[in-house]
């Protein structure tokens, strides 16, 4: 009888342990990241909010709040965010939809790791910040004069639009291109664009305002859709290279007047690169933890790896390549040029190496970057991937660099290129490879 009992316990883990791997293929790849091992609201989590909050609490800082700005600048100030990186955007896509419009856009501003919302007159500033292991954590602080603020974590709000599709299926940030009306409002009956390096200029920036001069390109931003039978017939050309926003909108009330093409263009590659590095965080932890169950069931080594855990692992590593190496980049057809000191402000973060180069060194004629690999390679996200899926993607990563992978899917970048980018990566990330 005891045997059989076991017998029967060991199939009923079996039978839970394959059930999401029995699954139809488009849900294969979801993690439900409210259970183990993700567990994405019980888990603590440690960001850049997390602490500034510990700083607050125990009285090592404070918050400075204006009448104009509430607590923004000094949040700024402390997350290490410099204002040049403002866009505006002014399609009600906020759950403060009520207080934005074309007159009154909201303002974001960003760094490697933390986002900030602004609304001219809003109730709170609405923040996300990366955890290195949760992806994308979303807080809101309201904009009262309190000498103890205090950062409020979403429980759920945000990642209705903050987890799906379009974020990787993690709770993540994306930037979205709309067709709007005259107050803002999103025409969603004429479709939406989720935007990063890859989308064609033509289906950028709907529904925000773009400052900088990008030649014959054209895209959607600067304007709102005037016909209400046809939404998406809009003036592109009255969008375009538009380096002024005064005659649009009172840009007085904002940190800075522009909204810089260059930033645009930076926060649409960013957030999805963490994205798809939270993804794969995220596959290769729930994969191994079902190892795990099975391991036991099956009285395997618990350090056992199956085959299936390592094409999960090998998959979405692939795609972290693929983004981080700029596949499929949108070649851009003119010069580009932003209006703001920006592009000056985020290639000075550098690091660099011996020759002066740097991930972060813009090219801005035919494509955004002069070295095409990511510089989240440096983030706490990238370094805190789980090690068998760390290991598969700085594997690959060398070996696409050094020649020995010749994937034509890889083919866009020049012996050059790979030089350049293995000899940086080798001077001021030595420990990648070791």
């Amino acid at each position: 009888m005891k045997s059989y009992a076991k017998n029967y316990a060991v199939l009923n883990i079996l039978i839970l342990a394959c059930a999401a791997w029995l699954l139809p293929s488009p849900l294969l790849a979801q993690v439900d990241f409210e259970q183990e091992p993700i567990s994405y609201e019980q888990t603590p989590t440690n960001e850049a909010i997390v602490e500034l909050q510990k700083k607050l609490d125990a009285g090592q800082t404070k918050l400075e709040f204006t009448p104009e700005h509430g607590f923004l600048r000094s949040v700024l100030k402390e997350l290490d965010i410099n204002p040049s990186s403002q866009v505006l955007v002014h399609s009600k896509t906020s759950f403060q939809l009520r207080k934005i419009s074309p007159s009154r856009p909201r303002a974001l501003y960003y760094n490697d790791t933390s986002y900030v919302g602004w609304v001219q007159g809003g109730d709170v500033l609405e923040i996300m910040s990366i955890d290195p292991q949760q992806g994308q954590v979303f807080y809101t602080l309201t904009q009262e004069d309190d000498a103890r603020p205090k950062f409020i974590h979403d429980r759920g709000q945000c990642i209705t639009c903050h987890a799906s599709s379009r974020t990787q299926n993690v709770p993540g940030a994306l930037v979205r291109s709309v067709f709007v009306d005259a107050s803002g409002q999103p025409q969603f009956g004429s479709g939406t664009f989720t935007i990063d390096h890859r989308s064609p200029f033509e289906q950028r920036w709907g529904g925000w305002y773009v400052t900088g001069t990008h030649g014959k390109m054209r895209h959607m931003g600067n304007v709102v859709s005037e016909d209400r039978q046809n939404p998406e017939r809009v003036d592109r050309e009255a969008g375009a290279n538009v380096t002024d926003l005064s005659e649009k909108l009172n840009v007085t009330p904002y940190l800075s007047p522009h909204s810089d093409i260059v930033a645009l263009m930076v926060i649409e590659h960013q957030t999805q690169m963490q994205n798809y590095l939270t993804n794969a965080n995220y596959d290769a932890r729930s994969a191994t933890h079902y190892d795990g169950v099975m391991n036991a069931a099956l009285e395997r080594p618990m350090d056992h790896i199956s085959d299936t855990t390592k094409r999960r692992i090998a998959s979405a590593g692939d795609k972290v390549l693929q983004y981080m190496l700029f596949c499929k980049e949108f070649t851009l057809e003119s010069p580009v040029e932003g209006t703001s000191t920006f592009t000056k402000d985020f290639q000075a973060r550098g690091p660099r190496d011996s020759q002066g180069r740097s991930l972060r060194d813009f090219d801005l004629q035919t494509r955004m970057f002069k070295y095409p690999c990511s510089y989240l390679i440096y983030s706490p996200t990238f370094d805190g991937l789980p090690a068998a899926s760390k290991e598969y993607i700085t594997t690959r990563l060398h070996d696409i660099l050094t020649g020995k992978d010749k994937s034509p899917e890889f083919a866009h970048l020049t012996p050059e290129d790979r030089r350049a980018i293995l000899e940086i990566l080798t001077e001021t990330k030595p420990d990648l490879w070791n």
